[in-house]
């Protein structure tokens, strides 16, 4: 039996649907959760639509679709929808499988960053260097990925997010300006930082000391750092990109990327830099910092290879690597909740749900671009991991959160890379 949790009465609740028979007051209602699970856009204000006898609810950021009755979206993700029950004029929620479970608060994910030294870290030479506020796009992300010092990228990228998100309010919003700017071949990394490569990081074993748990902590902050540059780059680097054209005998281009693209990476971005600074804020709280030991460039070694081919880009970054920080992060939570480390369990839980959202924004790219082709997203996407990846994609895969993000099996499953493999651990996370 499903577990019920009331809501109210019907007569103070809205709805979607007029209905004959669903409650006395002829209404059917609907359940959803209240933030998107594409970016989190409030739901609350959705447009309600009715196509093939079904409501769907597109969200006012992005426009993604759900349908009411199953949560499903043409974009591929999922959000959770509720069965409504109405009996003697009031109105229950049913949570299937979920027997003795009652609704006790509703919390958001955290948006908060921990800056080192307040919201103004940068340096002298940062601020007095820096891009103003009517700086391109592109203009703004080659600074920020040319900026070596952390606590000054965490800033930048914080600042960039909530401009363009702002002025894209506004009669104004921010250019993009492609072609403006270019990217580094490299970010560049402070000097104090030990780099070797990404077989030679001592293993940081199973958490369950001190040392093994700061060792995982500043292992992820490393990943979460390239992280940040990786999502500014795909900005900065292909602003320029067009679709290709699907008639025959034309070569003019197809569409430019929608001023969507460079909301949702920048939101990545800006994510990436809260959950470094989370990460940092936590291996200082363990009486280390960042810095301490051994780091690599792995995930931005396995992205130069895709630097010609966005579509590519998408399926090693976003599809590959961050969807493997899907799989390992419940593991990883398992073992730090193991040790009692719950400040850490708390910081780490964050970072997971942010990062299915940064799976479905790769699947959501990689959709747009193979409908606007005429192509098959899921052998586009096998196409480049065989031609770009190293080795197998492995599991144990995490099959819910994946799906969650839009990629259901016959993306991942059986498939494997032709680039020849190295020593080392896979590089998950971002």
């Amino acid at each position: 039996m499903p577990t019920s949790v009331e809501l109210g009465e019907t007569q103070h609740l809205s709805s979607s649907r007029r209905s004959t028979d669903d409650t006395p007051n002829g209404w059917t209602y609907y359940a959803m959760e209240q933030e998107c699970p594409h970016a989190g856009g409030p739901m609350s204000d959705a447009q309600i639509d009715i196509e093939d006898s079904s409501y769907i609810a597109s969200c006012p950021w992005h426009a993604y679709d759900f349908n009411l009755d199953t949560g499903a979206s043409s974009y591929g993700v999922k959000a959770c929808v509720f069965p409504i029950r109405s009996h003697n004029g009031r109105l229950y929620l049913e949570l299937g499988g979920a027997d003795g479970v009652a609704l006790e608060s509703i919390e958001p994910i955290s948006e908060k960053v921990k800056y080192k030294h307040g919201s103004r870290a940068a340096t002298n030479e940062t601020v007095s260097s820096r891009p103003n506020d009517d700086a391109s796009v592109c203009e703004w992300c080659a600074y920020i990925l040319n900026t070596a010092d952390p606590e000054s990228k965490i800033e930048l990228t914080t600042r960039l997010f909530s401009l363009f998100a702002t002025r894209e309010q506004t009669t104004e919003p921010m250019p993009i300006g492609a072609g403006t700017a270019s990217p580094p071949s490299i970010p560049p990394r402070h000097d104090d930082l030990q780099t070797v490569k990404p077989w030679e990081i001592p293993s940081a074993g199973r958490g369950g000391t001190l040392k093994s748990r700061i060792a995982m902590l500043h292992a992820l902050a490393n990943i979460e750092q390239w992280a940040i540059d990786l999502a500014l780059d795909i900005c900065v680097r292909f602003a320029g990109f067009q679709t290709k054209s699907t008639a025959e005998g034309q070569d003019n281009g197809g569409l430019e990327l929608p001023r969507t693209y460079f909301y949702d990476w920048l939101k990545v971005a800006n994510d990436e830099a809260k959950h470094f600074s989370l990460l940092r804020s936590r291996l200082e709280e363990l009486g280390s910092y960042f810095g301490a030991l051994p780091v690599h460039h792995g995930l931005w070694q396995s992205a130069e290879m895709t630097n010609d081919d966005l579509r590519a880009r998408i399926s090693i970054i976003a599809l590959v690597h961050e969807a493997q920080g899907l799989d390992v992060n419940p593991v990883t939570i398992d073992r730090f909740r193991k040790a009692k480390d719950l400040d850490s369990v708390d910081t780490l839980e964050v970072i997971h749900r942010d990062e299915i959202t940064h799976v479905t924004t790769g699947h959501r790219w990689l959709s747009w671009i193979c409908a606007q082709e005429g192509t098959d997203p899921v052998e586009v996407f096998r196409k480049n991991v065989m031609k770009h990846f190293r080795g197998a994609v492995k599991g144990p895969f995490n099959a819910e959160a994946r799906q969650q993000a839009g990629m259901d099996g016959s993306y991942y499953e059986n498939l494997a890379g032709s680039m020849p493999v190295r020593g080392g651990d896979v590089i998950a996370g971002g």
